[in-house]
């Protein structure tokens, strides 16, 4: 698991690499990450908008952009925690994901830039 602590927002990343949905000979391997947010500021969040930076071991990067995370914009109020789980597809069995989240305080409309932690993505069978 990584970590990164923004402004109070604290962000955790863990990996897994999902083997029934990967086709190797088709050079297609599935990912999974799951999310776990935490606010540790002294005000209320919400978070309006995901920016992320996807590369794989051929140098190809992707980018995505856009509103909420899975379809929604969840507000944490202080000590609160916001999880959830996505997933990512790379032609490679090695890649790295980072980026931000772009969130308010509700309080004063302040909006700043959360960071998302470095995270690999790695088939295990490749460490061996």
């Amino acid at each position: 698991m990584v970590t990164e602590i923004t402004q109070g927002v604290k962000v955790s990343v863990l990996t897994e690499f999902i083997s029934e949905y990967s086709k190797p000979e088709n050079s297609h391997y599935v990912f999974a990450y799951h999310i776990k947010i935490e606010n540790y500021s002294e005000y209320a969040v919400q978070l309006l908008r995901r920016h992320w930076l996807i590369y794989d071991a051929n140098g190809t990067k992707g980018e995505v952009e856009g509103e909420g995370v899975i379809g929604l914009q969840p507000i944490l109020e202080q000590g609160a925690i916001h999880e959830y789980s996505s997933g990512c597809n790379l032609r490679t069995p090695l890649g790295k994901m980072k980026g931000t989240y772009l969130m308010e305080r509700l309080s004063d409309g302040h909006q700043f830039k959360v960071t998302i932690p470095t995270f690999t993505l790695i088939a295990p069978y490749i460490l061996n």
